[in-house]
């Protein structure tokens, strides 16, 4: 894709990108194990040394930053010097949910199981107006078998975790349409994005089955979306590289290149929301490019602190 600006090119695989009102952006950076800011200007500030692999961000009711955790990978680094994760890591931490203080870098873990089963590997999360928020487990992938892992509902306060889906094939990307009516879930290795209707706040519609949105023909799998203005779901596109764009109403996708073949996020921001940041991660790149669609704004960005 041509126009793009790239910001940086210094970070350990991105991922999580978060718009911030002053112009920065915070990102993930799950190989070195932090949270870190992204200014205009290229320098990079690290928020809080996470450990394990930070893997998605958002910004809560409470204005702190929110993690899921997948606990770490190992990694594999190309002749070309591209890096790339693997399996779960020999020092695997395990999969929790975190909370970050944006201005003294504290952490702490919010939940680790649910109903007694260890959380494996989150890995994206959305909050909904309420101030709870969804989040996918796609757990972890070692020599000879791989987790099982649906979707989850949570309050921040650290008392109220529902599994809601199970199972889903490496569910991934997460996110809201623009109503709060309707959830949309990426699954990874099965390169499928699906909608579900809801009843209310982490309630399913359990009169409808969930919808398959239309798909790109060629090999691909799915990471982590954004919803634009007008509903449509912008997934990060694994394998060809790019966003994959779908129609709100779920009828059509067509793929927008990207020069990494782990172009792994999306977010909205500046002025408009008119600014499409992406995170190519195995080039280690934060670019930005102004969107044809305003982004649809996330609950809470004007929160944070």
């Amino acid at each position: 894709m041509e126009g793009f600006n790239v910001i940086t090119d210094q970070l350990q695989f991105p991922e999580g990108p978060i718009a911030m009102n002053d112009g920065s952006v915070l990102v993930v950076e799950i190989k070195r194990g932090t949270l870190s800011r992204v200014h205009p200007d290229g320098q990079v500030d690290i928020v809080a040394h996470i450990g394990g692999g930070p893997n998605g961000a958002a910004i809560g009711p409470d204005g702190h930053c929110y993690i899921c955790n997948n606990g770490g990978f190992k990694w594999h680094t190309s002749s070309n010097g591209l890096v790339f994760p693997g399996q779960q890591a020999d020092d695997y931490s395990g999969g929790r949910i975190e909370r970050v203080d944006l201005d003294s870098g504290k952490v702490e873990i919010l939940y680790d199981d649910c109903a007694g089963f260890p959380l494996r590997g989150p890995n994206d999360l959305v909050f909904d107006r309420q101030g709870g928020f969804w989040f996918t487990d796609h757990g972890k992938v070692r020599d000879r078998d791989r987790d099982r892992t649906g979707v989850y509902y949570a309050s921040i306060d650290g008392l109220s975790i529902e599994e809601v889906i199970f199972p889903l094939e490496g569910p991934n990307g997460i996110g809201l349409s623009p109503d709060e009516c309707t959830l949309y879930v990426a699954e990874t290795p099965t390169g499928r994005l699906w909608a579900y209707d809801l009843s209310g706040p982490g309630r399913l519609n359990s009169a409808q089955r969930p919808t398959m949105m239309a798909q790109i023909p060629d090999y691909h799998m799915f990471d982590s979306l954004a919803v634009d203005a007008l509903g449509n779901i912008c997934v990060a596109t694994l394998i060809t590289g790019g966003i994959t764009v779908h129609s709100a109403d779920g009828t059509a996708a067509r793929l927008v290149p990207m020069p990494d073949v782990l172009t792994t996020n999306i977010c909205f921001g500046g002025e408009n929301l008119a600014t499409a940041f992406i995170t190519l991660s195995t080039t280690g790149q934060l670019i930005s490019c102004q969107w044809e669609t305003r982004g649809h704004p996330l609950n809470f960005v004007d929160d944070a602190r």
